[in-house]
């Protein structure tokens, strides 16, 4: 546990920075109850916005604006924090901070600091930081709620039970290995410690199962658009971003590279792209075009194959998840059987794709929230998994090498919820934090 007392105080903006109605300055630290004396006069009562008028060094007004305390260690940092709410004036800002950091053991805060301390003194276990990451960063509701989900501990408090479950088969075990020769000691031990265990370990493999959705709502859903040349890819991907995006031409083979756009369809993340069209071709910038076209119809979550109504039947190979669609439906040709026909030009079936897109993508995981949201959360439920497997099929061997397998068990989930050797995890993490955060 860190020493908070020999921390230095630290102050940022905590607002989105620039010209505003109101901003929010936080500091942080032992020296903040000072800060407040020399800042607004007093030090107001706890969690009470106290409207007060803020002066410098030298008694000169800076601005009037309220100041909200909140004691150690029952605030976000776990030490004494204080808030300014001012006026969102650059002015304002540059004074008060100019005067905040020339005061004694006071400095600006580095890049997510506040939510580091926050894991330091123990108020947030590192899913939860990862959660409170997320949630900064999300763009969708799915992304809000997922994102939520981590912040509140809902994966450190799974966590902790399969900790708390393996602990009690390894202290069954310890029973057995030291007390095997006492007449007190009753029972079969070892059994009891693996049906623990495999309990566990069912529980381990329906996180696990998650994982893919929980990724891919951080990360965006992938689809595809697929189909030969001139089958109206880039038109409706310009259709569903609502902006020019690619460029629309009646000559075959215009787009040679994949195009991304970003996407919130009811909520989901999605990452849609327009591929090449898939056709042989002698020009060797086409050829690569088609290339990764058929490399990112291999990792989709999601193909749209597409082809113009009025031309020769199409479909997109690879064991991907597809939608038929055939496209100009403006024009005369016919509709295959589980085609869906739209018109970019008319906007006819263009809403009942988006339906039967967002309906598949919500089939790929079930409706609450994921778990495992990282690589990281994946290696170490899956190392969780692969030690209890090991346990397990040594039933009936030697005690101790049953209670080896579950430490190293509780070892990965201690590394997930950052109990232990995570060192190399948080500086990239809060890395990725804005300051003030």
């Amino acid at each position: 546990m860190i020493d908070q007392t020999t921390q230095p105080t630290i102050v940022a903006l905590s607002s989105a920075p620039g010209r505003a109605g109101v901003a929010v300055l936080r500091v942080s630290g032992p020296q903040v109850r000072f800060v407040l004396e020399t800042t607004a006069g007093i030090i107001p009562p706890p969690r009470l916005a106290s409207l007060r008028i803020l002066r410098d060094a030298q008694g000169q007004v800076i601005d009037r604006g309220l100041v909200l305390f909140f004691p150690g260690p029952t605030s976000f940092t776990g030490e004494d924090v204080v808030e300014f709410h001012i006026h969102g004036s650059r002015a304002v800002l540059a004074v008060l901070l100019r005067h905040l950091t020339a005061l004694p053991g006071v400095r600006l805060a580095e890049a997510g600091e506040y939510t580091r301390r926050a894991f330091e003194a123990g108020k947030l276990d590192l899913a939860a930081v990862e959660g409170l990451a997320d949630l900064i960063d999300s763009e969708t509701e799915w992304q809000l709620r997922q994102a939520l989900r981590q912040m509140d501990g809902a994966l450190g408090a799974l966590a902790g039970q399969w900790r708390t479950q393996l602990l009690e088969a390894m202290t069954l075990l310890a029973a057995e290995i030291d007390f095997s020769d006492e007449g007190d000691v009753e029972g079969p031990l070892q059994e009891e410690a693996l049906r623990i265990g495999g309990t566990v370990l069912e529980s381990l493999r329906e996180a696990l199962g998650s994982f893919s959705m929980g990724e891919r709502v951080r990360e965006g859903f992938i689809v595809v658009l697929a189909g030969p040349p001139n089958a109206g890819k880039s038109s409706l991907l310009n259709a569903l971003a609502r902006r020019d995006v690619a460029i629309v031409s009646a000559k075959a083979g215009t787009t040679r590279d994949a195009l991304e756009v970003r996407l919130d369809l009811q909520g989901l993340p999605v990452i849609l792209i327009d591929t090449a069209g898939l056709r042989e071709s002698a020009d060797p910038v086409e050829a690569e075009g088609v290339r990764r076209a058929r490399a990112l119809v291999e990792r989709a979550d999601l193909v749209l194959s597409l082809r113009g109504i009025d031309s020769e039947p199409y479909r997109a190979g690879g064991s991907t998840a597809q939608i038929a669609v055939a496209t100009k439906a403006d024009l005369d040709g016919t509709i295959l059987p589980g085609e869906r026909a739209i018109s970019v030009k008319t906007g006819e079936g263009l809403p009942e794709l988006l339906v039967a897109i967002v309906a598949s993508l919500r089939g790929l995981g079930r409706n609450e929230p994921a778990l495992l949201t990282r690589e990281r959360h994946r290696v170490a439920v899956a190392t969780a998994i692969a030690a209890l497997e090991r346990s397990i099929e040594s039933r009936g061997g030697p005690s101790e090498l049953l209670a080896e397998d579950i430490r190293l068990a509780v070892m990965a989930l201690e590394r997930l919820v950052g109990r232990i050797g995570v060192e190399d995890v948080l500086d990239n993490l809060f890395a990725g934090f804005c300051i003030g955060k």
